[in-house]
């Protein structure tokens, strides 16, 4: 095990899902994989098919096409191998972006499973507590 898989293994899931995030939003989409997706990855977003390689090839052309991309984390939460992430991305620094869910099960320290769900922010909304 190399000395990077030995210092993320020691990182909590939460940690993990919020780096990986990180990593995706900032360009290093494979880098984000190679550290946290497990052999047996599956996701839900409804556009791919839900195997790992094409949800990371769609993320390295959505990185090539935007890239001062921003994630702004808003809240984690962890209960046992799941891990809940609410975010504001933006595709670029003018963008309004959209408040967005990522959903996250972990098995042996990796994210095997992922959900994603997103809201655009709308330019006018009468709730004046905003969406964050």
């Amino acid at each position: 095990m190399g000395t990077e898989q030995q210092f993320t293994s020691n990182l909590p899931h939460k940690e993990k899902a919020v780096s990986f995030l990180q990593l995706v939003a900032s360009g290093n989409v494979r880098e984000a994989y190679q550290r946290y997706i497990g052999p047996d990855f599956s996701h839900h977003n409804p556009f791919f098919r839900g195997d790992a390689d094409s949800l990371m090839l769609a993320m390295e052309e959505n990185a090539v096409q935007n890239p001062n991309k921003i994630l702004k984390i808003k809240k984690a939460i962890q209960e046992n191998d799941t891990v809940a992430v609410y975010s504001h991305v933006k595709q670029n620094p003018e963008d309004l972006g959209g408040a967005v869910v990522h959903i996250f099960r972990f098995q042996d320290d990796q994210i095997v499973e992922l959900w994603d769900v997103g809201q655009p922010i709308p330019e006018d909304s009468p709730n004046k507590n905003g969406m964050f």
